[in-house]
């Protein structure tokens, strides 16, 4: 019986071209020549990865997009859902015949 290595089948997050803009980010950091796109020094390795990566976005290489747009767009499909939902309560209440009491 073979064993299936899961790294061979799952494909890379970030691609070459991201690996190499975030390590190229992260030597100006150690020699400490990154910038932030205001102009200030970056003193935290956080930063220096963030910059890394939105410079990647950038050139277009393969990179998942940010956490803020990820949890943004979850709470815009509940939204809808919801509004779905509520929607087809209104039209089945509507079309429903009314009792009348005596």
């Amino acid at each position: 019986m073979k064993l299936f290595n899961l790294k061979e089948k799952v494909m890379a997050k970030y691609s070459k071209k991201a690996q190499d803009k975030v390590e190229k980010s992260m030597h100006e950091l150690k020699k400490g020549k990154l910038r932030s796109g205001s102009g200030a020094k970056v003193k935290s390795r956080k930063q220096a990865i963030a910059i890394g990566l939105s410079e990647a976005r950038e050139s277009g290489a393969k990179v998942p997009e940010k956490a803020a747009k990820k949890t943004a767009k979850k709470t815009a499909k509940k939204t809808t859902k919801k509004a779905a939902k509520k929607s087809t309560k209104k039209a089945a209440k509507k079309a429903a015949p009314k009792k009348r009491s005596k």
